[in-house]
């Protein structure tokens, strides 16, 4: 159960479970303080920013929200303000905690951070980490993915079509698949600028973008493991799902 709290911070404010944390400052997302610990395990640069944490049992994913294509030329991480429940962070936390509550495959919101000045602000968000997992863009490469697999990557976005999840960015960097062996299991990440709506023709755009993606990185890597058997296989777990 996720138990959602609000801090006010001196420039801005908190969101965070209270189930998991007593008490949220700004320290939470400072990599400096995670650092002085030895407690962040790795960090990634590029326009993710993301850092793994390590915090008591728990290992968390840092991510600072950065801008992509042309308007980053001229602001690298500063969003127009246009209120505190808007901010990019505080919307995809509570849209994740509302998944979850669906009980759909997304890793649980920690916490959520924004920082105004004027009339922008800056933005960061902690979930929680899965462990033994690969991209669905990694598991394509140098092998091929079985068949269950691809049927269960429909099947979980079925799921969230039928709740009429809208996901903004479907790539296959964001389609994660555990390595467990407990099952061809299937998690999505990165809800930014996501929303639920109501079912439409969005849904087979969602669908392409997916498959733009499949074939950008058979352009681009070698060996990669896709072509239309293994799209209809994905597509058939879809359909075998969505009317369920």
């Amino acid at each position: 159960m996720i138990y959602e709290k609000f801090s006010r911070t001196a420039r801005g404010g908190i969101l965070y479970d209270a189930s998991r944390i007593v008490k949220a400052g700004d320290e939470l997302f400072d990599r400096d303080y995670w650092s002085a610990q030895r407690a962040i395990e790795e960090v990634s640069g590029g326009r993710g920013a993301i850092a793994l944490l390590r915090a008591g049992d728990e290992r968390w994913v840092l991510r600072h929200y950065r801008r992509g294509g042309w308007i980053a030329k001229f602001s690298r991480d500063r969003y127009v303000w246009s209120g505190e429940a808007r901010t990019r962070s505080f919307a995809e936390w509570r849209l994740l905690a509302e998944l979850r509550r669906r009980a759909l495959p997304v890793p649980a919101p920690v916490a959520a951070r924004y920082v105004r000045q004027g009339f922008t602000y800056r933005a960061d968000l902690i979930t929680e980490y899965l462990p033994d997992v690969n991209t669905l863009a990694d598991s394509i490469t140098n092998h091929a993915l079985a068949e269950d697999r691809w049927r269960a990557v429909g099947g979980a976005l079925a799921a969230f079509h039928r709740e009429g999840v809208h996901h903004a960015d479907l790539n296959a960097h964001n389609i994660l698949l555990h390595l467990d062996g407990v099952g061809p299991r299937v998690h999505v990440l990165d809800f930014d600028r996501g929303r639920i709506r109501d079912r439409g023709p969005w849904e087979g755009a969602v669908l392409t973008r997916l498959r733009r993606s499949l074939e950008k990185i058979r352009r681009q890597r070698h060996s990669v493991a896709f072509a239309e058997r293994e799209w209809g296989w994905l597509i058939e777990g879809y359909e075998a799902a969505i009317r369920v």
